[in-house]
C-alpha cells in the first residue's frame, strides 16, 4: 500500500491506495514543520486510521506546508519515520501537490489559498518560479490568516459595521482580550484568525466581508501572480478552502485584473491521488 497525504495548517488529507487500487481516506490534523517538532507532529500522527495501515504502508508521498527547506523535510520525514518504519518516505512541498492537481502536465500558475497563501510558476513536469511566502506574520496575502487577522482588527478598532461586530460578539463571545489570549499566548494563532473566514463567508452580502476578500485577493494578486512572466497568458488555477467558497469574489477580483483563472479546487487530494493511482 502507499499513502498519500495532503497537509496545511489547519488539515491533512490522507489517501491510501492498496495494491489492488482501492482507496480509503481520512482527513486529520494539520502539520507545519516551521510551528511544530518532529515529536509534536509525531504524536499528532497516532489516529486510529494510521495506526491501522502502519504495517503495510510501504511507500508515503507527503506534500506539506513549509516542507520548503531540507531541514523541514527531514523533521516531518522524522516523524513519520517513527510510526511507518518500514515505508519509503518523500517528502515535497505543497506548492507542487497544488501544480500536479491543477495543471497537471501543462504549464499553468498554481495558487494557495487556505490557512496561508503561496504561488508557483509550473511548467509541466516542475516548478520554475516562485514567490516568497514568510507566513502569517509577514505575508499570507489573501489566505485565512490574513482575511482574519484584519477581520480581528477591525474587531478590535471597531471599524466594521455595528451589526457584523454585535453577531460576531454574541457567536464567539469575542472580546478584545479572548483576541489577543488566543493570537499572543495560545498555540496556533494562524488557525485562530484563520478560523474566521468560515463567518466572514455566511455574511458576503454584507459589502464589508465581501470586501475583505475582494481586496485580499487583489493584492495576492499584485505580490504573486502578476510577478511571474508571461502571467496574462497562462492559465491560473487555485487550490484552497478560502478560494473554493469565495469562488465567484475570486473570479471577479482576477478578472479586473485581466488574470485568467482555470480550476479552483477545495483540496489537491483527488488529483494527487489519480496522479500516483497512475504510476503504481
Amino acid at each position: 500500500m502507499i499513502l498519500i497525504a495532503d497537509s496545511g495548517s489547519s488539515k491533512t488529507d490522507w489517501r491510501g491506495i492498496d495494491k489492488d487500487g482501492n482507496v480509503s481516506q481520512f482527513r486529520g490534523v494539520g502539520f507545519n514543520p516551521y510551528y511544530q517538532t518532529p515529536e509534536e507532529m509525531a504524536t499528532e500522527l497516532n489516529d486510529e486510521f494510521l495506526l491501522k495501515l502502519k504495517e503495510e504502508v510501504v511507500a508515503i508521498y507527503y506534500y506539506g506546508a513549509g516542507c520548503s527547506t531540507p531541514e523541514n523535510k527531514k523533521g516531518v520525514a522524522t516523524a513519520l519515520g517513527n510510526l511507518f518504519g518500514n515505508a519509503k518516505i518523500k517528502i515535497e512541498h505543497d506548492l507542487l501537490a497544488a501544480a500536479r492537481a491543477t495543471c497537471g502536465h501543462e504549464e499553468g500558475i498554481a495558487c494557495i489559498l487556505g490557512t496561508g497563501s503561496n504561488s508557483c510558476d509550473y511548467n509541466g513536469d516542475k516548478i520554475t518560479d516562485s514567490r516568497p511566502s514568510p507566513g502569517f506574520i509577514l505575508g499570507d496575502e489573501g489566505g485565512g490568516t490574513s482575511i482574519g487577522k484584519k477581520f480581528l482588527q477591525d474587531f478590535i478598532h471597531d471599524e466594521m459595521p455595528a451589526v457584523l461586530k454585535e453577531e460576531a460578539a454574541d457567536r464567539f463571545q469575542l472580546t478584545a482580550q479572548v483576541i489577543q489570549d488566543n493570537v499572543y499566548r495560545k498555540p496556533f494563532p494562524g488557525r485562530y484568525m484563520a478560523s474566521f473566514c468560515r463567518f466572514i463567508t455566511e455574511h458576503t452580502s454584507n459589502p464589508y466581508c465581501y470586501l475583505l476578500y475582494y481586496n485580499a485577493f487583489q493584492d495576492f494578486f499584485k505580490k504573486h501572480v502578476t510577478r511571474y512572466s508571461n502571467y496574462d497568458q497562462k492559465k491560473v488555477s487555485f487550490v484552497g478552502s478560502v478560494a473554493f467558497y469565495n469562488s465567484d469574489i475570486l473570479r471577479k477580483a482576477a478578472a479586473d485584473m485581466q488574470i485568467h483563472v482555470h480550476l479552483i479546487l477545495e483540496s489537491p487530494i483527488a488529483g494527487l491521488t489519480l496522479y500516483h493511482k497512475d504510476n503504481l
